[in-house]
């Protein structure tokens, strides 16, 4: 059976499926990513550990932002929670392991989650009982963190990689844990793109 409180405390913002080879040419170069404007986003829910998600990114003047918003259904009407963030990001040498791609460090200034669900047996399958979450209601968590996601102060930077194709700009896998806090912990591998909208 699905373990709820795992699927949290992995990647909050990670889609499970669909990364792409390594090798597939075509990325773009370090300057396209420095200069990012506009908003990238799911074309479609996304499987993400036993439910779905959607991530949307808008860049600008060097900064970035996330919303990432899970259900447990392919149709998002079951949905438990989001999480949003944002920050500087910096883009730095290409990638040994991933071809095109960019070591890129997103920084994290703030980490809010909205519960969006009131099922109480969720919520604690979640690990979100300890966090003061009320339905619909934003909470900041950045100096305490909650369930799989650390203190600003803990890990404030997310060590990821960073592409773009002509299909859209590609992330990372994400590790199940959800710990980039430290460059060792840099992915190796693309997910599928978001796409510019």
């Amino acid at each position: 059976m699905f373990d709820l409180r795992k699927a949290a405390m992995a990647a909050a913002f990670c889609a499970a499926a669909g990364g792409i080879a390594a090798a597939q040419g075509g990325l773009g170069d370090r300057a396209r990513l420095e200069g990012l404007a506009g908003v990238y986003a799911s074309s479609a829910p996304e499987p993400w550990y036993g439910g779905y998600g959607t991530r949307r990114f808008a860049f600008e003047n060097g900064r970035w932002s996330l919303v990432f918003t899970h259900a447990l259904d392919a149709g998002m009407q079951n949905r438990t929670f989001q999480f949003r963030t944002e920050g500087p990001y910096k883009v730095g040498a290409a990638s040994a392991a991933v071809l095109g791609a960019f070591e890129t460090v997103f920084f994290e200034d703030v980490k809010l989650v909205t519960l969006l669900t009131g099922d109480a047996g969720l919520v604690a399958a979640f690990g979100f009982a300890a966090c003061g979450l009320k339905a619909g209601v934003e909470v900041d968590i950045s100096k305490t963190g909650c369930a799989g996601w650390k203190p600003v102060s803990e890990c404030r930077e997310d060590h990821d990689l960073l592409a773009i194709t002509q299909a859209g700009l590609h992330f990372g896998v994400r590790p199940r844990d959800n710990d980039m806090c430290t460059a060792e912990r840099r992915p190796t591998a693309l997910l599928q793109p978001v796409i510019r909208q």
